[in-house]
């Protein structure tokens, strides 16, 4: 029985990995021991499962828990990357838009405890990312690369995270560095140039999230996709990466080490 935690409980993404924990818990896997939200939070007090209510004692979650799941925002996941080393307890976090700084503090964290961090916690995303790598690795510049995403049209970021990690991928497979490469297709643009990795970019309605990657070469196109339906699938992988974290030494970990690619 893996003792789990969950920070940002009252957010979307922190409602549902609660769900899917509490479903994976009928077969006796998993238990949910904490769940947590910031001070002002309104779901502070709500019973979430059995004995377990959000409350905002982050130390305590940090004593009882064997994981600790992170979905809240960027300054709180770097002080919980703190807590995490202090109290030697694994940590995935899947809080987007942190900068260097709180990068760096994830990477101190991973020097004492083990630290799981992606940009997307689907698992076929993953693979997406790996395969785009291996298909530009083997692919010479006269495939051009072009990258489509889109998502619903409450998304504030443009591209999303996820396609910036789908372009590094394509990148490292290249050898090429990223900023030298990347494209953004608007009317302006131009003619395009040999070996740019091209990104374009739509939101709208409920999408929940699609990423192609076209490989287009002279007679011949390949097209590797992936279109996520349902957002369990990030509790999902997160919940995932968890169970497999709990065993791990000291380090900074990707989905690419839980899925082994």
């Amino acid at each position: 029985m893996t003792k789990i935690g969950v920070l940002g409980a009252g957010g979307r993404m922190g409602k549902m990995i609660i769900g899917e924990i509490l479903e994976a818990g009928k077969q006796d896997k998993i238990h949910l021991v904490a769940a947590v939200e910031q001070n002002d939070s309104a779901d502070v007090g709500s019973k979430v499962s059995g004995g377990v209510k959000i409350t905002t004692d982050v130390e305590a979650a940090f004593e009882n828990c064997d994981v600790l799941i992170d979905f809240t925002a960027p300054d709180a996941c770097a002080v919980h990357a703190g807590l995490a080393a202090q109290h030697r307890k694994p940590l995935v976090v899947g809080t987007t838009g942190l900068s260097t700084a709180e990068e760096e503090a994830l990477i101190a964290a991973s020097k004492k405890t083990a630290v799981f961090y992606t940009a997307n916690m689907s698992i076929g995303i993953n693979l997406l990312l790996a395969l785009v790598e291996q298909a530009a690795a083997k692919l010479d510049e006269t495939f051009d690369i072009e990258i489509f995403e889109a998502h619903h049209h409450h998304k504030v970021d443009a591209p999303s995270g996820t396609a910036l990690a789908v372009a590094r991928a394509a990148a490292k497979g290249r050898d090429v560095k990223l900023e030298d490469s990347l494209v953004y297709h608007v009317p302006s643009v131009g003619p395009r140039r040999t070996g740019a990795i091209g990104m374009t970019v739509s939101r709208g309605g409920d999408i929940v999230g699609e990423h192609r990657v076209t490989f287009a070469g002279l007679g011949e196109r390949l097209e590797l996709t992936h279109r996520a339906t349902d957002r369990s699938i990030f509790a999902k992988g997160a919940i995932k990466a968890a169970l497999w974290l709990k065993d791990q030494p000291a380090g900074l970990y990707s989905m690419h080490n839980v899925l082994d690619v």
